[in-house]
C-alpha cells in the first residue's frame, strides 16, 4: 500500500511577523501549490532524494539558479528530522507501533523562501504520512508543535507556530499565544474562521526576492528578548491589530480591513529593515489602490482589492515588474 498525503502552503492574513512572541495571529493554507509525499513499507529505511536534493549540475549557472530557487538545503533533512522527531514522540508517550522500515519520497511546487512556509509544508506532509504508515493519532495542536520542533530544536531554524497551525487545521485559523495560555497547556488558542468572512484577497511573489526567514527572525528574536521598546511595542500593536481585523470581518467592514493590513506592514518596516525589492512589491501594490503586507517573513504579500478591475489593474502592473499574483484557493474543512 502507497500512502499519499499532502501539505500547503501558507499565508498570514494579520498579526505579528513571526509568532514567537505571544501574540496573534490569522493565517490559512492555500491550494494553488501543494506539497506531497508518498510512503510505502521496503526491507530498508530510505529517503529518496527530490530536485531540491541534486548535487549534480551542468554547470555554474544551473547551481546558482538552484540555489536562488531552494536555498543551501533541500527536502531530504526535513524529512530526516521529522521521522526522528516522530520517533522521539512515539517513545516520549510510550506509543509502541511495528517498526516496519519504509521509502519516502516528496515532491513540492511551494515558491520556496518567501515566506509561504513552503519547508514546514514537507515537514506536515511527512508527519501525516507517518501518522497514517504507524496509525498514531496525534490531536491537532500538538502535530503542530512536533512540526515545529523538527525545525526550530533539531535542525535550529529560527520560527513560529503559526505556519504549523495552519496547515494541522487547513482552515484558517485566529491564533492566540498569550504566554500564559502556552505555559498552561503547551500550545495557544485556536480558533477556526470562516472564510467567508474574508474581504477578495490577493498574493504575489517575485521569485528572486527570496531569502531564509530566519535573518528577520533571529533579529526580531533577540530584540524581542532584550525587552527593546520599539519591539514590544509593534508586537503589543500587532496583537491589537489581529483582533480588530478579526472583529472587521464579523461585521464585513472591508475598508477596515485593507487599513489594518497596511498598518501591519507600515508598522513592520518601521521596526525591522525590508529590502528595496519587498517594499517596492508593497508599494505597486498600494499603487492602485490595494492593501499590501508580508505573507510571512518577506519575498511574497498579501492584500485586499475592491474589485475585478482593480485586481486586473494590479495584476498588469505586476506583471511589467516580473512579479506573479494569484487569488488564494482557501483551503477549508
Amino acid at each position: 500500500m502507497i500512502i499519499e498525503t499532502h501539505s500547503y502552503p501558507r499565508a498570514a492574513v494579520i498579526g505579528n511577523p513571526s509568532d514567537g512572541f505571544y501574540g496573534k495571529t490569522i493565517a490559512f493554507v492555500f491550494s494553488n501549490f501543494i506539497a506531497k509525499v508518498q510512503l510505502y513499507e521496503t526491507p530498508e529505511l530510505e529517503i529518496k532524494p527530490q530536485r531540491l536534493d541534486i548535487t549534480h549540475f551542468n554547470s555554474i549557472d544551473e547551481l546558482v539558479d538552484d540555489i536562488n530557487f531552494a536555498g543551501y538545503y533541500g527536502g531530504m533533512r526535513l524529512l530526516k528530522a521529522t521521522i526522528k522527531i516522530f520517533y522521539e514522540y512515539c517513545q516520549k508517550n510510550n506509543i509502541h507501533f511495528n517498526k516496519r522500515n519504509f521509502t519516502i519520497r516528496y515532491e513540492s511546487n511551494i515558491p520556496l523562501r518567501l515566506g509561504l512556509a513552503g519547508s514546514s509544508a514537507i515537514i506536515t506532509a511527512g508527519m501525516k504520512a507517518l501518522k497514517e504508515f504507524f496509525e498514531v493519532d496525534i490531536p491537532e495542536a500538538i502535530f503542530a508543535n512536533l512540526v515545529l520542533s523538527v525545525e526550530t530544536n533539531e535542525l535550529g531554524i529560527s520560527a513560529g507556530l503559526q505556519d504549523r497551525v495552519a496547515q494541522a487545521f487547513e482552515t484558517p485559523v485566529f491564533m492566540d499565544f498569550d504566554k500564559d495560555i502556552m505555559d498552561e497547556q503547551g500550545y495557544g488558542n485556536y480558533e477556526k474562521i470562516d472564510p467567508k468572512n474574508f474581504p477578495p484577497l490577493y498574493i504575489a511573489y517575485r521569485k528572486n526576492l527570496s531569502e531564509g526567514t530566519e535573518v528577520v527572525h533571529n533579529n526580531l528574536r533577540a530584540r524581542f528578548e532584550i525587552g527593546d521598546p520599539k519591539v514590544l511595542q509593534a508586537v503589543l500593536r500587532w496583537g491589537q491589530i489581529t483582533v480588530e481585523f478579526s472583529e472587521a470581518m464579523k461585521k464585513g467592514k472591508n475598508q477596515v480591513m485593507h487599513d489594518l493590513m497596511n498598518e501591519n506592514f507600515d508598522l513592520r518596516r518601521n521596526t525591522v529593515r525590508i529590502s528595496k525589492g519587498n517594499i517596492e512589491m508593497v508599494d505597486l501594490a498600494r499603487s492602485v489602490g490595494a492593501s499590501a503586507k508580508f505573507t510571512g517573513s518577506g519575498g511574497a504579500i498579501i492584500g485586499t482589492y475592491v474589485n475585478e478591475k482593480m485586481y486586473e489593474n494590479l495584476k498588469a502592473l505586476m506583471k511589467k515588474n516580473e512579479i506573479e499574483v494569484i487569488k488564494p484557493n482557501i483551503v477549508t474543512q
